[in-house]
């Protein structure tokens, strides 16, 4: 919009150049070109770019609009554009000295395609028999093909024992698994009759594509399954079965014939769309981030070098770090971007009392800093302020952002706080109960663990291999994700590239530990206004 006027004698060409920037990398790439628009200072561009979202990663993004002259240039990051009402971001255009650039309006939506999920059921009547003592023990394997004529596997239904008419379960599968989004890519399914060796004995074959198999939802379709070794030995073989669902029939006589030969019916077919992590932020589902440090007496005294806190005038601490690579990523969901942020384990002046929720901006009534660069700000003027004493207990302030997760489950709010610590902590039992406590409500937790410690109690409060449990209950879900920020520091010396690296992993979780809360409370997007 108001683009800068170039041209002499009639108004701008201008066409759109964006650019993309590696994670941990200031090298910008150019990824593609709108279409030129002839003649405007107010182009509307119909020429899209696909790009790959991935919500743990910064993504940086540079719009430059251009004719035959340089006519400004917008920095932005996806994450704020999908982050954004409506996924539409207006930014200015900068970059001329002395000029008015204009502004460009990006709009983000989700290709919805690839978010269909598949529901079906399949039966298999007068199929060959296998097995010299019993009948067959069938199952079917789902094929995807693919752009070279290969095909990869995608799907296998439960084994049926010994039966020459089968009822395989109901199944899912996305609609991206089973032909990529393309409703006429071939999907071949393959019957097999199990053998405990693992030398399953081939029965036959059919194919279908996903446009196929949806009839089903309006009419039977029979699918002969076919053997090609027999077909090409015996000049009498007709089929090895045939398969019948919704659509039309394949080979199996009028509507209604009671089948002459081995088939595969196709009971039910049904579609759903599931909702995605973005359906959630663009309905307007806000994260609301909160930073917890550690200020205990174990991290050793900030103004050393060998302390956890140090922070050299050339480089940011462990904690400084680990604070703005999650934060700087997250803030982007946070239409305010005001951080309620604490410290555990410190004595406070002027008394000498210990806490373990203290706001690192003094303001009991209101914790929040203004940005990442905020609560950096208050982290650094609490490290001057407080002494680090102890004990670690992670208890107190996780209990203090789930009596705010507490206060709204409707779906349009969803908590994360971000533990950064050295490891050593004194609550164990009391951590489990709050963490129990927390997955019934709407709210993750990050630990960041800094330092040279084991973390074992760390791994266990993550969750991944057991469930925590407390008193006899186990979390409803799994809310904590746990990582050792050594694992991600760049030994040249990028911190940049470090910052990307624990972003990625910490925050990779967070979207599915959304859709689990969303999905266990039936709680559908809102439809963006």
């Amino acid at each position: 919009r108001n683009l800068l006027d170039m041209d002499t004698f009639s108004k701008s060409d201008p066409v759109v150049i964006l650019f993309v920037q590696g994670a941990g990398s200031s090298d910008w790439k150019e990824f593609g070109r709108t279409e030129v628009i002839d003649n405007t200072l107010n182009p509307d561009f119909v020429r899209k770019f696909v790009l790959d979202y991935y919500f743990e990663e910064k993504q940086n993004l540079r719009f430059d609009p251009a004719a035959q002259d340089f006519l400004g240039q917008a920095f932005v990051a996806l994450g704020e554009v999908i982050g954004s009402q409506r996924g539409r971001l207006e930014r200015a255009l900068t970059g001329v000295p002395g000029k008015r650039c204009g502004t460009i309006l990006l709009l983000a939506e989700e290709l919805s395609n690839c978010r269909d999920i598949i529901t079906m059921q399949l039966c298999a009547n007068k199929l060959d028999k296998k097995d010299f003592f019993g009948k067959s023990d069938p199952f079917l394997v789902f094929y995807r093909s693919n752009e070279d004529g290969t095909f990869t596997i995608c799907h296998k239904t439960e084994v049926v024992r010994n039966t020459l008419n089968p009822v395989w379960q109901p199944f899912t599968i996305p609609v991206r698994a089973l032909c990529n989004g393309d409703y006429d890519r071939t999907v071949k399914i393959d019957v097999y009759d199990w053998d405990r060796d693992g030398s399953h004995d081939f029965i036959g074959e059919f194919a279908t594509s996903y446009r196929e198999l949806s009839r089903a939802q309006s009419q039977f379709t029979v699918y002969e399954v076919l053997n090609p070794r027999k077909k090409c030995k015996k000049k009498k073989y007709v089929n090895s079965g045939t398969v019948r669902g919704p659509g039309r029939h394949v080979g199996a006589g009028e509507a209604g014939a009671q089948p002459t030969h081995p088939q595969v019916t196709l009971l039910s077919f049904s579609v759903e769309s599931e909702f995605t992590f973005v359906d959630y932020i663009r309905g307007g589902t806000q994260l609301n981030f909160t930073v917890a440090i550690d200020f205990t007496a174990s991290n050793g005294l900030p103004s050393q070098p060998t302390s956890l806190h140090y922070a050299s005038p050339y480089q940011l601490s462990a904690y400084a770090l680990a604070l703005k690579a999650v934060g700087e990523v997250i803030q982007d969901y946070d239409s305010d971007k005001l951080f309620p942020a604490y410290g555990f384990g410190a004595k406070l002046p002027p008394d000498g009392k210990i806490s373990h929720q203290f706001p690192l901006n003094n303001n009991a009534e209101n914790p929040s800093c203004a940005g990442i660069d905020g609560v950096l700000e208050c982290y650094l003027q609490s490290l001057r302020t407080v002494q680090l004493y102890g004990p670690t207990n992670f208890a107190p302030v996780i209990n203090q952002v789930a009596g705010a997760a507490a206060q709204v489950t409707d779906g349009s709010q969803y908590h994360v706080l971000l533990i950064i610590t050295d490891g050593v902590i004194s609550d164990m039992l009391q951590t489990k109960e709050a963490i129990v406590s927390a997955s019934a409500l709407p709210m993750s937790i990050i630990i960041v663990g800094v330092g040279p410690a084991e973390f074992e109690a760390m791994e266990e409060l993550d969750g991944d291999e057991v469930r925590v449990s407390s008193r006899g209950r186990y979390a409803e879900r799994d809310i904590v994700q746990f990582v050792p920020f050594r694992d991600y520091v760049d030994h040249s010396g990028n911190q940049v590239l470090s910052m990307a690296r624990l972003a990625k992993d910490v925050l990779a979780e967070i979207p599915e530990q959304l859709l689990s809360y969303m999905k266990t409370r039936d709680i559908k997007p809102r439809r963006a206004e």
